[in-house]
């Protein structure tokens, strides 16, 4: 009974029509808001040159460098010489001393340039001398000068310039004609601004373009040349015969050399030649005739010459010899050509920033 139940239970189900069923799941996404991101940081360009204080200080420095050139020297020379009283031969003490400084300034910006000098010697030398029948040591000046010069040019054409020559010179202290003379109450010989002298040109100055031969030709057609006297006690007058000064115009010519030798500069050679031809003066002295009421204003008068040589030979880094000779003429002052030479040794000094 069991199994005819059965049978008629897997025949039903095999008559039964076919059921199915499809289940889908689909795929659900969660909606996501749409967001707008908003930048609210400015931008700024960064360049990559910086400033740099340290830098512009660098470059400022080169460029004064470029354009301006110092040169600077000082030196001390002397000699003492000392006998006992008991010194088989006659010999008398002596002390002299010179001092010397030289100082050149050159400022070139395009086609502009300037140069300033300036000198100073100044020496004294000590001697026993009979005064009143007894034996002193008296100190006398032998060396004193003061200059001052300056020169602004414009550049013309190449090698030359054009532009003004301004130079003055003058002296520290009295100076006597004996030794003795200033223990006497005797009037000087010179003092400071007595004389005085001022030389101011226009003109136009050549360069030469050789370094073995640095010469420079300064051509002035217009120039003038000017005489002080401020006191009137000395017992000379250097031409100027009416008030404290005296002026005349005409014509100037300089030539300047500087150069150095070796790999330390162990030698140099410095000349400078000036001469002045005038023809306007009011000086009738230098006159080559007596003036007179019917003389023209206008007069050939005798040129100024002046020649200075200076040689400078180092040693060592601090000691040198130094040659220096002068030649000067100047009617007005006295007819004949005058002389000045030294022979120093000492300790120098000396800066230069290039």
């Amino acid at each position: 009974m069991k199994r005819i139940s059965a049978l008629l239970l897997i025949a039903a189900v095999m008559l039964s029509p076919t059921a199915m069923a499809q289940i889908s799941i689909e795929d659900m996404a969660p909606e996501t808001p749409k967001k707008e991101f908003e930048n609210d940081l400015k931008t700024q360009k960064v360049e990559t040159d910086y400033f740099s204080e340290a830098k512009y200080r660098a470059d400022r420095m080169a460029i004064r460098k470029e354009r301006n050139t110092l040169d600077f020297s000082a030196n001390l020379h002397g000699s003492l010489t000392a006998f006992s009283n008991t010194w088989q031969a006659a010999g008398d003490n002596t002390i002299t001393l010179l001092a010397n400084i030289n100082f050149l300034h050159t400022f070139k910006k395009n086609k502009f340039t300037i140069t300033n000098t300036a000198s100073a010697k100044f020496g004294y030398n000590n001697m026993k001398i009979d005064l009143n029948g007894k034996q002193q040591g008296v100190w006398f000046k032998n060396v004193d000068e003061i200059a001052i010069s300056t020169a602004p040019q414009w550049a013309m054409v190449k090698n030359w310039t054009y532009g003004a020559n301004i130079k003055f010179r003058t002296q520290f202290a009295r100076g006597f004609e004996a030794r003795g003379d200033q223990q006497k109450n005797v009037a000087p010989v010179s003092n400071f601004m007595t004389p005085g002298y001022l030389d101011a040109s226009l003109g136009f100055t050549y360069v030469l373009p050789s370094q073995k031969f640095p010469l420079k030709v300064n051509i002035a057609p217009i120039a003038m040349s000017a005489t002080y006297r401020h006191d009137l006690t000395t017992t000379k007058d250097y031409g100027v015969t009416k008030g404290r000064s005296k002026y005349e115009g005409g014509l100037s010519l300089q030539l300047d050399f500087d150069r150095t030798w070796g790999k330390n500069g162990w030698l140099r050679y410095r000349t400078t030649a000036y001469s002045f031809y005038g023809w306007l003066t009011d000086l009738s002295s230098m006159l080559k005739f007596e003036a007179t009421e019917a003389a023209p204003e206008y007069v050939h008068v005798v040129p100024t010459v002046r020649w200075e040589n200076t040689i400078d030979i180092k040693a060592t880094k601090y000691f040198s010899t130094q040659i220096y000779v002068q030649l000067y003429y100047n009617k007005a002052e006295i007819n004949k050509l005058q002389l000045q030479s030294m022979l120093s040794v000492g300790v120098t000094y000396t800066f230069k920033n290039k």
